[in-house]
């Protein structure tokens, strides 16, 4: 059985991600195979661009079902980027446009004031002990790429903040459903720790 499932739905460059877990020793593989991702023992849901495009893409290939089916089943999900903004209920960007619902919020654009994409390094804040971070230091350096953010209607399930004109949330989690708006596959020590965290704590 594979330990961690990449979801491909045609979004971004998966083969850095799977990289990055192999680094750490966890064996993950990147499939658009239902039958897989039925199988894994983890989900990891990436995205890069448009948040309706992605939830386009998601949708066509029918991964929805399936997604919220493992959650159900208390299988860890992490979601990365864009991948973290599909968790919540809808996205301002480009109008509207619905999430996969796993947690209650919105997703913003950044203000017009601020330079935008938001992109490079800044920190991350912790807010609450979650097992995600195990052995990340607190106020962390992560890399981050994006002009939209998360905000969650439960404030208990910020669990790293960052601050870009406002303090926004950078890592989510609530029982087995996670997120993280900066790539960690991006981030050095820091995310590979956190992807190894995700690959082999109990985050439920």
């Amino acid at each position: 059985m594979v330990s961690v499932a990449i979801i491909d739905y045609g979004v971004g460059n998966l083969r850095s991600v799977e990289k990055a877990f192999a680094a750490v020793g966890v064996d993950a593989v990147v499939t658009s195979d239902k039958t897989a991702l039925t199988q894994a023992e983890r989900l990891v849901l990436p995205g890069v661009g448009a948040f309706a495009t992605c939830m386009s893409e998601f949708n066509r290939y029918g991964f929805a079902e399936v997604v919220l089916r493992r959650v159900k089943e208390r299988i860890p999900l992490l979601g990365v980027c864009v991948g973290m903004q599909m968790l919540f209920e809808e996205s301002s960007e480009f109008g509207s446009a619905k999430g996969l619902g796993l947690l209650k919020g919105s997703v913003k654009r950044f203000s017009s004031e601020l330079t935008v994409p938001h992109v490079g390094w800044n920190e991350v804040s912790k807010r609450f002990t979650s097992p995600l971070l195990n052995d990340v230091d607190n106020n962390s350096f992560f890399y981050f790429v994006h002009s939209y953010y998360c905000d969650p209607e439960d404030r208990n399930t910020i669990v790293g903040e960052t601050e870009y004109g406002i303090r926004f949330a950078s890592v989510v989690a609530k029982d087995n459903v996670c997120g993280v708006q900066f790539h960690p596959e991006k981030s050095q020590a820091s995310g590979l720790r956190l992807l190894k965290n995700f690959a082999k704590s109990d985050v439920r």
